[in-house]
């Protein structure tokens, strides 16, 4: 029996890097401090033993599954490389470099989360801060459109409601919490005051705090939300000696998307001529925020890039993984994560059934879609070192607590590429 401390875990954006893993004969039996989400990932490890590639559904040797995905993507007129959230930093640079070798259009997770956050945040730009900075500073914490008891089980504990921290000793007694959603939640039962936004409407609220935080006089009677507790709300963060607001998919995905961050993210501005602000997007997937991190400092893009030219175009929309596949724009496709296609559309489901498809899995996770080529890989953080972006942008170490005789997925992307 082997114990390892201070492990970190991938399962969310949070990457706790606290947990204490006990290994015995070969399998991890205890995830000390894990959550609801990480202990069931940690313990399932090595439970699936599946070949290391498959062609066709038939087990092959490593060489022979590199040869033929090559191949595919050498045929390819227009190929698509998609996911990369659970992948590590190693992965995610051999990815980019696959794709610029391939002339490839690569898009992460992000497509079908957080895309229209960074679209907004590169329109107005962002007031943000670490999640070590919201620990040990913020008296006033916001979850708007998201759920983290649910979503991110440890959030709350270890960043933005009950830890002490320099500037708040008091842990949760010195501390406000406020949820702005469309509905109660896990999370709003925790709340010292809950906003309820009507569906759809997140846009008109955050305009109408933004003219109550200006003083400007607000005309309209159906603001979205009761107009009381926007007085209230508009006040306590004014007044906080330190606010900052965390806003999900509940935010970015529904109504106007992109224009509702935009509206939150100016606010935030307004309001750091009365206090100090901040806002920090809730990643949910893995290393999603790593993914978007490396492609930026190897193509200056987060997402949605295409290399057909030499050098790496950003459009989003027309370089997005499911609108290319919803407009059979793409003519094979490699996905670093199958996983992340769960969401796709049925048009961009159909599409990607009816052509060449290259897949690196994990042992555990289950075949989403039947492809031509399928590998499976090791996993960082417990078979494999590798780096890890926390939500903020913060790098976590991985470190290896198994053995495993599968590749990791940066060696099978660099030996697709030696064979191009």
């Amino acid at each position: 029996m082997e114990v390892f401390e201070n492990i970190a875990c991938t399962v969310c954006g949070c990457v706790c890097d606290d947990l204490r893993v006990t290994v015995d004969r070969g399998r991890i039996v205890q995830a000390a401090g894990a959550c609801s989400l990480a202990e069931p990932w940690f313990l399932g490890q090595d439970t699936r033993q599946p070949p290391v590639a498959e062609i066709e559904g038939q087990s092959v040797p490593l060489e022979a599954a590199l040869k033929r995905a090559a191949e595919i993507l050498r045929s390819s007129a227009s190929p698509l490389i998609y996911g990369l959230a659970r992948s590590s930093t190693d992965g995610q640079r051999a990815a980019v470099s696959l794709a610029e070798f391939a002339g490839a259009t690569i898009d992460t997770n992000a497509a079908l989360c957080h895309a229209p956050s960074i679209s907004a945040l590169q329109e107005v730009g962002e007031s943000t801060c670490t999640l070590g900075e919201a620990k040990n500073r913020a008296d006033l914490v916001i979850f708007w459109g998201s759920n983290p008891v649910e979503s991110h089980p440890r959030h709350l504990e270890r960043y933005s409601l009950f830890p002490k921290g320099r500037c708040t000793a008091d842990g949760r007694a010195g501390r406000t919490l406020v949820v702005a959603d469309v509905k109660p939640t896990a999370t709003s039962h925790l709340a010292d005051v809950f906003l309820t936004i009507e569906p759809g409407r997140d846009f008109e609220v955050l305009t109408t705090l933004r003219s109550l935080v200006r003083g400007t006089p607000v005309t309209t009677n159906s603001p979205g939300a009761p107009i009381h507790q926007l007085k209230d709300l508009a006040q306590r963060m004014k007044a906080c000696r330190y606010g900052v607001v965390f806003f999900g998919l509940g935010l970015s995905m529904t109504g106007r998307g992109q224009h509702n961050v935009e509206a939150l993210l100016l606010l935030v501005t307004d309001l750091n001529a009365h206090t100090r602000f901040c806002a920090r997007r809730m990643r949910i997937q893995g290393d999603v925020a790593g993914a978007d991190t490396v492609l930026t400092w190897q193509t200056g893009y987060p997402f949605a890039v295409n290399m057909a030219r030499g050098y790496p175009r950003y459009n989003p929309g027309e370089f997005s993984a499911p609108s290319m596949l919803e407009q059979k724009d793409v003519d094979a496709c490699l996905l670093v994560g199958s996983e992340g296609i769960v969401h796709f559309s049925e048009p961009a489901m159909a599409h990607l059934r009816g052509i060449p498809t290259i897949a690196l899995d994990y042992p555990t996770v289950p075949s989403y879609l039947p492809p031509t080529v399928r590998f499976t890989t090791s996993v960082y953080g417990v078979h494999q070192p590798g780096t890890a972006y926390r939500m903020d942008g913060v790098p976590i170490p991985l470190r290896t607590v198994l053995p495993s005789a599968y590749p990791s997925d940066g060696d099978v992307l660099r030996g697709i590429q030696k064979l191009l």
